[in-house]
């Protein structure tokens, strides 16, 4: 996992292209799930990008950083959420 905060592009050039999570994650692509209606649109967001990635972020956040997986990253934590592994 990569995180990446937009803030912090010029300390870490490595970790996003310098235009930023735009050109990572389209903004038209991001998604919430059907159950953030009720909640005011304050939910997590996910963004499946063509070039085998995933962004997550905070959709409360204006601002939010963007947390940063590969699709078999994503895969494994979407099947360990359906296991139960989260649940507290």
């Amino acid at each position: 996992m990569d995180a990446y905060d937009p803030h912090e592009h010029e300390q870490h050039p490595t970790h996003a292209p310098a235009a930023g999570p735009a050109a990572r994650f389209p903004d038209h692509a991001w998604r919430k799930p059907a159950a953030c209606g009720p909640n005011s649109g304050n939910c997590v967001e996910v963004n499946l990008a063509e070039h085998g990635l995933v962004g997550v972020r905070d959709s409360k956040i204006g601002d939010s950083p963007v947390l940063v997986f590969d699709r078999g990253e994503w895969a494994r934590f979407v099947e360990a959420v359906r296991r139960g592994e989260f649940d507290g």
